[in-house]
C-alpha cells in the first residue's frame, strides 16, 4: 500500500483506486484536476475530459462577477453551449446564498435537461449544492473554485440546511476541479482565512477519529489519516504567506484544502476532517438560523472552534477518569431533564434532534458502560494519541493569529452562552463521538462547561 502522504494528485485519483488493509478500496470520483495560475481558460479541456457537451453554469451575484462570467466567455469563444442561472438570494437582506432547500429548489426549477452535467462556479456553497442537484437529476458535476475557503472541493459529501438543521449529505464529489490560483487570491481575505481555519481543524479531526475508534470501535484507516496530515503539513508551511495573496502560496493552500477532500472520498464519511471544532460552528449556524440571524463563514467559525476545542484537550489531558463519578453521573441521568435541555438548546429543531437519540441510544446506560470501560482501560493511549496529534496550542494559535484571522468567539459576534451551548448540546445533533461525548461519559460535562465559561471571561 503506498503512502498516501507521498502521492501525487494525478496518483491520488487514478481511476481504479487503492485497495486498503482497512477492508475499503479508497476511490475519489475525478477525473480532471488542474490547480495553477491562469488556467481558467483550460475549461472546455476540462468539460471534454469528462466526456460532456453542454455543461449548466451555476454561480451566484458575486462569483458571477468574480469568474462565473468569465467562464462562459470561454466557453462560447470555445463554441460549447451551455445553460446559465445565477441563484439569487432567497430574501433580499441576506448577505450570501445558503446551502439549504430553497436554493437547491430554485436551481432545479431553473435547469435545462438538455446540459448533460452541472458546472458550479463558486466556492462551498456552489459546489454542495451543485453536488446535491447533480445527483439528484443523476448528473456529474464539476467545480471552477473561486476562493480556497473549505476542503469540500473533492469530496463526496454536502453540508447543507435541511429543516435548519445542518446535515451532511452523501451523494458523489465532482468528477472535474479546476483551481486558478490567480482567483482563488483574489478571494475576500475572509475567505482566505476560511481556508485556513477549516484546514487547522484536521489536527482535531484525526485526534477524534482515533479515540472514537478505540472507544466505539467506529471504522478507521491509519492511509486516510495520513493523507490528512500531509494535507495539513502543505497548508501549514505557507500559512503564514497567505495575507500577501501569493498565487503559489494560496495553489498550495487549494492543493491542501483538495487533499482534505479526497480523505473525505476515501473514506466515504466526513470523520477524519471534522471534530468538535466543526460541531462549534454547525450548533452556531443552527442557533442563528433558529433566530433568523446571519452567521459568519463556516471555515472563520471552524478556526474559533478549533481554538476552543484545543483549549479543552488541554484540560481533558490534565484529568484522571474516575469510575464513580462516570457512573454514578449516568444513575443521575434524568432523560425529562435531557429532553428540556434539548428544547432550550435547540428550540424549533428539537424534534429532530430528539429523534436521533431513539434511533441511536447514545444515552442507553449499556452503551454507556462499554464505551467507558472503553475508555478507563485505554486512558494512557487516548493520552498517546492526543500528544501525537495534536500541536503545540501556543504555536497554532500564533500561527492563526499571524494571519490576521478571528480567534476568539466575540471576533465573531458569539455570545458567551451560545459558546456553552454548542458544547453541551454538540452530542446530540448527530451519531459522532466527539471529544465532548468523551467528556459527558466521564460525567465531566458540567465540570468543562464551567472551564470554558471561566476561560470566556479572561479574554
Amino acid at each position: 500500500m503506498p503512502d498516501f502522504g507521498k502521492l501525487s494528485l494525478g496518483e491520488l485519483v487514478r481511476p481504479e483506486g487503492y485497495r486498503c488493509a482497512c477492508g475499503k478500496t479508497h476511490v475519489c470520483a475525478l477525473k480532471y484536476l488542474n490547480i495553477g495560475r491562469g488556467i481558467v481558460s483550460e475549461v472546455p479541456k476540462m468539460i471534454a475530459a469528462l466526456g460532456k457537451k453542454r455543461p449548466f453554469v451555476v454561480c451566484d451575484e458575486n462569483t458571477w462577477a468574480v469568474a462565473g462570467q468569465r467562464v462562459t466567455e470561454v466557453l462560447t469563444a470555445a463554441g460549447i453551449e451551455h445553460g446559465l442561472y445565477v441563484i439569487p438570494k432567497e430574501k433580499p437582506e441576506n448577505d450570501r446564498v445558503a446551502p439549504a432547500e430553497w436554493e437547491v429548489g430554485s436551481l432545479i426549477m431553473h435547469f435545462d435537461p438538455r446540459c448533460d452535467m452541472f458546472l458550479a462556479v463558486g466556492s462551498g456553497v456552489i459546489n454542495d449544492i451543485c453536488k446535491v442537484a447533480a445527483h439528484a437529476t443523476g448528473r456529474v458535476s464539476a467545480v471552477v473554485g473561486t476562493a480556497p475557503s473549505m476542503d469540500g472541493y473533492a469530496s463526496n459529501s454536502s453540508s447543507m440546511e435541511m429543516n435548519h438543521v445542518k446535515v451532511s449529505l452523501y451523494n458523489h464529489g465532482p468528477e472535474g476541479i479546476l483551481l486558478d490560483s490567480e482567483i482563488l487570491a483574489q478571494a475576500p481575505m475572509r475567505m482566505l482565512w476560511a481556508g485556513l481555519g477549516d484546514m487547522v481543524a484536521k489536527y482535531i479531526a484525526v485526534c477524534e477519529w482515533r479515540i472514537s475508534h478505540l472507544v466505539t470501535g467506529e471504522y478507521y484507516c491509519e492511509d486516510v489519516a495520513e493523507l490528512m496530515r500531509a494535507a495539513l503539513r502543505k497548508i501549514m508551511a505557507v500559512s503564514q504567506r497567505i495575507p500577501e495573496r501569493d498565487p503559489d502560496a494560496i495553489a498550495a493552500v487549494a492543493e491542501g484544502l483538495v487533499l482534505a477532500g479526497i480523505g473525505m472520498a476515501y473514506a466515504e464519511i466526513s470523520r477524519p476532517a471534522s471534530g468538535l471544532e466543526h460541531y462549534f460552528s454547525h450548533m452556531w449556524e443552527m442557533m442563528a438560523l433558529e433566530r433568523g440571524e446571519p452567521y459568519d463563514l463556516h471555515g472563520i467559525q471552524v478556526g474559533v472552534g478549533t481554538v476552543l476545542t484545543m483549549r479543552i484537550y488541554e484540560k481533558l489531558a490534565e484529568i484522571t477518569p474516575d469510575r464513580a463519578r462516570a457512573e454514578a453521573h449516568m444513575r443521575a441521568f434524568d432523560p425529562a431533564a435531557w429532553k428540556a435541555q434539548v428544547r432550550r438548546i435547540f428550540g424549533k429543531t428539537a424534534d429532530q434532534i430528539l429523534a436521533i437519540e431513539e434511533k441511536v441510544h447514545k444515552n442507553d446506560p449499556a452503551k454507556h458502560a462499554r464505551r467507558l470501560e472503553n475508555i478507563l482501560n485505554h486512558w494512557e493511549e487516548i493520552l498517546k494519541i492526543m500528544r501525537e496529534e495534536l500541536p503545540d496550542f501556543r504555536w497554532l494559535y500564533d500561527a492563526m493569529a499571524a494571519t490576521g484571522m478571528p480567534m476568539e468567539p466575540r471576533d465573531i459576534d458569539v455570545p458567551d452562552g451560545d459558546v456553552i451551548n454548542a458544547f453541551v448540546g454538540a452530542r446530540d445533533i448527530r451519531d459522532k463521538y466527539l471529544s465532548c461525548s468523551l467528556i459527558w461519559d466521564l460525567g465531566l460535562t458540567d465540570e468543562f462547561a464551567a472551564f470554558l465559561q471561566e476561560s470566556l471571561r479572561q479574554r
